[in-house]
């Protein structure tokens, strides 16, 4: 449609998470953010790109990263990359350049300067502001965007925190997940105790607790649904612990609706997150969360004993109480699922989500490289 924003989402990462699929669910609804969008993408995985292409959506691809890396760090910070997304914004008459991962950062700033236009940013977590690896050029390039959008109060106050001469900047926009897509499950009815893992294999993911958690319960299932550089390394743990009959590696899931309509629960051991869409997801079928209770924003999505359980520490004993506890009351999880469906259809609609970035898109309308 004629004049209204153009946005170029700028996705630079080597594995598939949340961040992916937001920007995914973003970009394919045109009508509801008021904007058309494109994809500026550098990766080296095949999956990442047939999940945008799979969307029809217009994909621009550098073809390349393996973030973090040496290569991924110069291409940033040289010359090559940025007259090639500079050189997008101009093709694609773009009025606003939106960044999402932390790889993308420095070189949204350093493009949207280039070529007069806005930089928007969404930060999904707080993990790239603790690894002092990621650190080169962390604060200029947050005092060179124009917009920062939290996907939860704690992502936020934890920006605010860290830079205040941004907090003026800095918004909250909710997660959202499709509810007809991931529409209300019946409940699953297997006889064990069934925990699905649905998220990437990376350390600060720390499946090896809820692998460790499930070994300490008789007879309870796991079914991981992921992949990372931590896949070898937890086979290998299964393998010690003596599971390998009740923990199941199902790798990369292009649609993981199957693996959470064949569970009673699910499980989140991080120790801290922004709001996981993968959490978001399950409660939208019907299923109830497992997490840490001072997990940032998990807390945003489940309240103990009425949306999932919580626990007071983040420990394999501290998740293993709570899977014990679920597996001897079904009646319990069936109600805290069809709670938690509630409280999405409530807090996190993908509509109201993209309404919303329409607004932030709005008053870059019309605006022409």
């Amino acid at each position: 449609m004629a004049n209204r924003p153009k946005v170029v989402h700028l996705v630079v990462a080597a594995n598939i998470g949340g961040a992916e699929h937001f920007v995914a669910n973003l970009a394919s609804q045109p009508d509801r953010t008021n904007a058309d969008h494109c994809i500026a993408l550098m990766t080296a995985n095949a999956a990442l790109k047939r999940l945008y292409r799979d969307k029809a959506l217009n994909v621009r691809d550098r073809g390349y990263s393996r973030e973090p890396s040496f290569a991924n760090f110069r291409r940033i910070f040289g010359a090559e990359d940025l007259a090639w997304l500079s050189e997008i914004l101009i093709e694609e008459n773009a009025t606003v350049i939106h960044s999402h991962t932390y790889g993308s950062h420095v070189l949204s700033a350093r493009a949207a300067r280039a070529a007069g236009v806005p930089c928007v940013r969404t930060e999904h977590g707080f993990e790239h502001y603790r690894d002092p690896t990621r650190a080169w050029y962390r604060r200029w390039a947050l005092l060179h965007t124009d917009k920062i959008i939290a996907v939860c109060e704690h992502v936020g106050d934890f920006v605010k925190a860290l830079e205040s001469r941004v907090a003026p900047r800095v918004s909250v926009i909710l997660n959202g997940v499709d509810t007809s897509r991931f529409n209300l499950s019946p409940r699953f009815e297997g006889a064990a105790l069934t925990v699905a893992w649905t998220a990437r294999l990376d350390p600060e993911k720390q499946a090896d607790l809820a692998i460790e958690a499930v070994a300490r319960v008789p007879d309870v299932r796991l079914n991981i649904a992921g992949d990372g550089r931590e896949r070898r390394k937890l086979e290998a743990l299964v393998r010690r612990l003596g599971v390998e009959d009740r923990v199941r590696f199902l790798g990369y899931q292009d649609d993981v609706r199957p693996v959470i309509a064949a569970s009673h629960v699910v499980i989140n051991c991080r120790r801290q997150e922004g709001l996981p869409l993968a959490l978001l997801e399950a409660a939208s079928m019907g299923r109830p969360t497992i997490a840490f209770k001072d997990g940032g924003g998990v807390s945003e999505i489940i309240e103990h004993e009425k949306t999932g359980l919580l626990a007071d520490d983040c420990t394999a004993e501290g998740f293993a109480a709570l899977i014990l506890r679920a597996s001897k009351d079904p009646e319990m999880l069936n109600a805290l699922g069809t709670n938690a469906r509630a409280n999405v259809e409530k807090k996190f609609s993908l509509n109201a989500m993209c309404e919303q970035y329409g607004d932030v898109y709005r008053p870059f309308q019309g605006r022409i490289v």
